[in-house]
């Protein structure tokens, strides 16, 4: 139980954070690509919007990692992704061939969430940068 209590929140902050991390690289290699689709939801400054996400993906994701700032971090992921969930995956407003597939993404990112707020609420760990597993 020691070895899953010490290197839990470590595998944890990794499993969690890892997508974000993928999705922010993904988005700077394919950064037209990101700044046209986030203008095809009608939002506004879309070359902003894909800095913004690159940096809380990226930026965040390998906060939480390294369990640096990992609270802060993730309240940021969490916003963003509670943000993309509705934005992007809006199952109630798509045509009915397309609703299951919105609906699964729109699931993933509320149980993304959940992951989040595990690490808001109990901090990193003590294999983190900033130990904030008993702050």
């Amino acid at each position: 139980m020691n070895a899953l209590n010490k290197f839990g929140p470590l595998v944890g902050r990794i499993l969690i954070a890892l997508i974000f991390v993928a999705s922010g690289a993904g988005k700077i290699a394919g950064f037209d690509g990101t700044v046209g689709y986030i203008a095809s939801k009608g939002l506004p400054l879309p070359q902003l919007a894909a800095i913004a996400a690159i940096i809380v993906e990226l930026g965040g994701g390998l906060a939480v990692i390294l369990g640096w700032k990992a609270r802060w971090a993730a309240a940021a992921m969490l916003i963003f992704t509670d943000s993309a969930a509705v934005i992007f995956h809006n199952f109630w407003g798509v045509p009915a061939d397309q609703a299951q597939n919105q609906m699964i993404h729109f699931m993933k990112n509320i149980s993304m969430m959940g992951g989040l707020l595990f690490v808001i609420i109990h901090g990193s760990g003590a294999l983190s940068l900033d130990g904030s597993g008993k702050k």
